[in-house]
């Protein structure tokens, strides 16, 4: 539905929020409900005793697959699962309304993503409610949070329809 142009790349450099090395001292600073982007985030969250409302996860981090440890922490997570193909560097029809259903859902819920996840923070902002926040992580750094706020909301859209592809039609799969 959507591809990163590579003009646009150097967009995702900086963090888009705060950056934190403990998930305490994140979790005490982000509103609720938080979505996860990323095996590693997720796994850090739920150590510290957050459950996610939902985490996007694809078994990878940095390129590489996840430790044991990890891979294993998550599977064991209680929650809805649905699983979904993203390429990378693609924003796919389908991990926007999954995304969308997730967030919507009572129940918390683990998107697991065949590809690549790591663009899902921009829809993830989108699809959340305000007050909530997002949390993915910075490679070799830690976990950056975003509030959603209309402030947000408005740059990652911004981003968005800066991608090759139907915007208007992601957009709408997003609900905005």
């Amino acid at each position: 539905m959507l591809t990163l142009p590579p003009e646009l790349r150097s967009e995702f450099k900086e963090p888009f929020g705060p950056l934190f090395t403990d998930a305490e001292s994140l979790l005490s600073a982000a509103g609720r409900p938080i979505v996860a982007v990323g095996d590693v985030v997720t796994y850090h969250l739920r150590e510290a005793g957050h459950e996610p409302h939902v985490a996007v996860v694809d078994g990878r981090t940095e390129r590489e697959t996840v430790t044991e440890e990890i891979r294993l922490a998550l599977e064991d997570a209680e929650h809805h699962r649905i699983e979904v193909v993203n390429e990378p560097a693609e924003l796919s029809r389908e991990l926007l309304l999954s995304l969308r259903e997730a967030v919507d859902a009572e129940a918390n819920t683990l998107l697991l993503v065949e590809g690549e996840e790591d663009l899902a923070t921009l829809p993830a902002v989108l699809a959340a409610p305000l007050g909530g926040s997002v949390v993915y992580g910075q490679p070799g750094e830690g976990m950056v949070l975003i509030d959603v706020t209309e402030e947000n909301r408005a740059t990652m859209r911004d981003l968005l329809v800066r991608f090759d592809g139907d915007a208007d039609a992601a957009l709408a799969a997003l609900g905005v």
